[in-house]
């Protein structure tokens, strides 16, 4: 038998990518309470990702999300990584409030802020010892989040993931809108 990686990198990349949301949800938790949210997108919903990130240009302005949205194209993959939103009780003061009683509802609890770097970290970490591309994305995990496929997360990332001669997800140009 003679196996060509080209016929079999898809698949490869697929189990990397359900070995790095292992990797997210084994993540330390703040006081060990898990309220992290993982996904895996491919195919048709990483088109309508795209679409909806170019979408929210008009919305918001950052035409960064033109290129971004363009760059997930070449992913085979993306993982989504968020958290639901669950005040821990330290009454640590660290989202600015001074009490978690006095925290206005929609800030987020630091410590789940802090869950998903960890998780997040923990996916990359894993994708890079499998030598397998990969780059954080707040616009296309704020595209997630609205399309709410990670059901009550608060706080979505997307991390889309690839394995070819150079890593897409970086030196990249920014897009211009084109206009119809």
């Amino acid at each position: 038998m003679i196996l060509n990686e080209r016929d079999a990198r898809h698949e490869h990349i697929l189990q990397v990518a359900r070995q790095m949301m292992t990797a997210a949800r084994t993540a330390p938790k703040g006081k060990g309470i898990d309220i992290i949210e993982v996904a895996l997108i491919t195919d048709e919903e990483i088109k309508q990702l795209s679409d909806t990130m170019v979408a929210m240009v008009e919305e918001h302005g950052m035409k960064f999300f033109l290129r971004d949205a363009d760059n997930i194209l070449n992913a085979e993959c993306v993982i989504l990584i968020g958290t639901r939103e669950q005040a821990q009780g330290l009454n640590c003061g660290h989202c600015g409030f001074t009490t978690c009683a006095g925290r206005m509802e929609g800030v987020p609890c630091a410590i789940n802020s802090i869950d998903v770097g960890i998780a997040i970290g923990s996916a990359c970490a894993t994708a890079a010892d499998m030598r397998v591309d990969t780059r954080v994305m707040f616009s296309a995990g704020l595209a997630a989040q609205r399309l709410n496929w990670l059901k009550d997360c608060k706080m979505v990332m997307a991390i889309p993931v690839s394995a070819s001669s150079k890593n897409p997800f970086f030196d990249r140009k920014p897009k211009q809108e084109t206009k119809a």
